[in-house]
C-alpha cells in the first residue's frame, strides 16, 4: 500500500512540478513557433503516458496485494491478444502524434526560402566566427586544410567569389530584423553544435560537412548563443551572441567588417620560388597543415613558422637544429626524434625526393626574416585575441566569464591561488599565455591550453590589453 501511495503523490508531484516549474523554454524571438507546438505535442503524449503507467501500476499493486488468510493464485496469462492490439494501436497512434508533426517541422527547417540570406557560422575550439557573402551573393570557396592564422575560414585565395565575403572574426554576430537567415555550419576541428535557445535554431556543425538550417528574427535584442556538444575541456566557454538589429544598423554595422581580400591584403608575403610554391602544395594535399600551422599559432605539432634553423629540444633531452636532414627524417621516420611537449602521432609520409624537397624548401620560406607589420600593434592584439579564441573566455567589457576580464586587468593588483599577490604587467601576460597554469589567479580554473605565439604577437596582446585599462602606461 505504502508504495502505491509513493507512486501516485510521485505522478501528482510531477505533474504540479511541469506546469510550475520557473525553468521553461525562453521566450520565442524567431518564426518557429511550430518547434513550440511540436514540442507541447511531445509533452502532451508523453505525459498522458506517464501517468496512465504511474496510475496504472498503483491500481495493481492495490487491487492484487498480498493479503495474510486470503489464498490466492497467480493468475498465468502468458498472452492476450486483445491486449497486445490495443496497446499496438495505441502505442503506434502516440507515435505517430509525436513524430509527423516533428518530421514536417525539420523538412521546412532545413529548407530556407529563396529570399534568405546565407550566413556561414565556422566551429572551433572553443569559439564562433562567421562569414556573409559579399555583393554577389555567393561564397568563395573554403576547406579546413586552408585554415591558418591569418585565414581562420580555410579561404581560398584564388576563388575570385571569395574576395568580397565578409568575415566576422568575433563572437558576436549581427542580424537583421525580419530577415530569413540561411546558416551553414562548418567545423575546423571536432563536432560542435550551434545552438540559439531564443530562435529554436539548433544544428550539429559535424566534421567533413556542411550543414544548414534557416530562420527568421523577429524581435531586437541580444540573444544567447553556444555550442550544445561537448567539444573538450573548454567547452563550457563557447559562448556567443546574436543580436537583431534594425535593417539600416545591420547594414552599417556589416560595412564595418572587413572582407577576405582586405583582410588578406596586410598578411601577404614574398612570391614564393616554384620549388616552394610545390611545398606548400604538397603540404595541402598531404594534410601537413592539418597538424602544423604556418604563423606560429598552436597545433597538434609544431608551428613550421621560424622551425628551420631553430635549436628543439627533445623528448630524450638532446637538442637538434632543425636543418634539411632533420626534415627528412621527421617526414619519413616520424617517430624517431620527438620535439618535446608533442605526442607522436605523425603518420610516415613516402614522398618522392623531389617533393620530400619541396615541402623542406617551403617550411624553409617560413623561417626568414618577418615582414614589417604594418598593423598597429593594438589593433594586431585585438586580431590575434579573436582569431586565437581568446574573447571566448576573457570579456573586454568587464562582464564575468570562464577567465578574468581584460577590461581594467593591465595594472591591476590581482590575489593568486596561493594567496600571494600580483601586478598585472607585460611579463604576467606572456608567462600567463606561454605557461597559463605556472600562476592562477583565484577563482578561476587552470584549464587554459598554452599558445606558443612569436615575441611579436605577445607583445601586440599585451598593448591590446593595456589599451583595455584606461590610465595603464
Amino acid at each position: 500500500m505504502a508504495i502505491a501511495i509513493v507512486l501516485v503523490v510521485l505522478t501528482i508531484g510531477s505533474v504540479w512540478f511541469h506546469f510550475w516549474s520557473p525553468w521553461w523554454i525562453t521566450d520565442l524571438a524567431s518564426n518557429w513557433k511550430a518547434m513550440d507546438d511540436t514540442l507541447m505535442i511531445t509533452f502532451w503524449v508523453t505525459g498522458a503516458v506517464f501517468i496512465a503507467v504511474n496510475l496504472f501500476m498503483a491500481y495493481a499493486i492495490v487491487r492484487f496485494r498480498h493479503q495474510k488468510g486470503r489464498k490466492r493464485k497467480a493468475a498465468y496469462e502468458p498472452e492476450n491478444k486483445k491486449l497486445e492490439w490495443w496497446l499496438t494501436i495505441l502505442t503506434t497512434i502516440g507515435v505517430v502524434i509525436m513524430l509527423a508533426p516533428g518530421l514536417i517541422v525539420y523538412n521546412d527547417f532545413v529548407n530556407a526560402p529563396e529570399d534568405a540570406m546565407p550566413i556561414e557560422v565556422m566551429g572551433k575550439q572553443w569559439q564562433w566566427s562567421y562569414r556573409f557573402a559579399g555583393e554577389d551573393g555567393v561564397f568563395g570557396h573554403a576547406q579546413s586544410s586552408l585554415v591558418t592564422f591569418t585565414n581562420p575560414f580555410g579561404m581560398d585565395s584564388e576563388d575570385p567569389a571569395g574576395q568580397d565575403d565578409v568575415i566576422v572574426a568575433s563572437g558576436e554576430l549581427h542580424v537583421p530584423l525580419n530577415q530569413p537567415i540561411e546558416v551553414f555550419l562548418r567545423t575546423y576541428d571536432v563536432l560542435h553544435d550551434f545552438y540559439v535557445p531564443h530562435f529554436r535554431a539548433k544544428m550539429d556543425a559535424v566534421p567533413g560537412q556542411v550543414t544548414k538550417f534557416w530562420f527568421t528574427p523577429t524581435r531586437i535584442g541580444k540573444f544567447d548563443s553556444m555550442c550544445a556538444e561537448f567539444c573538450g575541456i573548454g567547452h563550457h566557454t563557447m559562448r556567443s551572441f546574436v543580436r537583431v538589429d534594425e535593417t539600416g544598423d545591420f547594414q552599417q554595422w556589416l560595412a564595418g567588417q572587413p572582407t577576405f581580400a582586405s583582410s588578406s591584403a596586410a598578411s601577404e608575403g614574398v612570391a614564393l620560388s616554384p620549388s616552394e610554391a610545390r611545398g606548400l602544395e604538397v603540404s595541402q594535399e598531404q594534410g601537413c597543415l592539418g597538424c602544423h600551422s604556418v604563423d606560429g599559432s598552436p597545433m597538434v605539432g609544431p608551428s613550421w613558422k621560424g622551425l628551420y634553423g631553430k635549436n628543439e629540444t627533445m623528448e630524450d633531452g638532446t637538442s637538434v637544429i632543425v636543418d634539411d636532414a632533420y626534415l627528412k627524417e621527421a617526414i619519413v621516420e616520424p617517430n624517431a626524434s620527438i620535439v618535446k611537449g608533442y605526442a607522436p602521432t605523425m603518420p610516415a609520409y613516402d614522398l618522392s625526393e623531389e617533393d620530400l624537397q619541396a615541402l623542406i624548401d617551403y617550411t624553409r620560406s617560413l623561417s626568414g626574416d618577418d615582414q614589417a607589420s604594418a598593423t598597429d600593434p593594438v589593433e594586431s592584439g585585438r586580431q590575434i585575441a579573436e582569431q586565437q579564441g581568446c574573447l571566448g573566455c576573457h570579456t573586454i567589457d568587464g562582464n564575468p566569464s570562464a577567465g578574468p576580464t581584460w577590461k581594467g586587468l593591465f595594472g591591476k593588483t590581482e590575489k593568486l591561488e596561493d594567496g600571494s599577490t600580483i601586478v598585472v604587467d607585460g611579463d604576467f601576460i606572456k608567462e600567463s599565455i606561454v605557461e597559463p597554469n605556472a600562476t592562477i589567479i583565484e577563482g578561476y580554473s587552470g584549464f587554459m591550453p598554452a599558445y606558443p605565439l612569436t615575441d611579436e604577437q605577445l607583445d601586440h596582446l599585451v598593448a591590446y590589453t593595456r589599451s583595455l585599462s584606461s590610465g595603464a602606461e
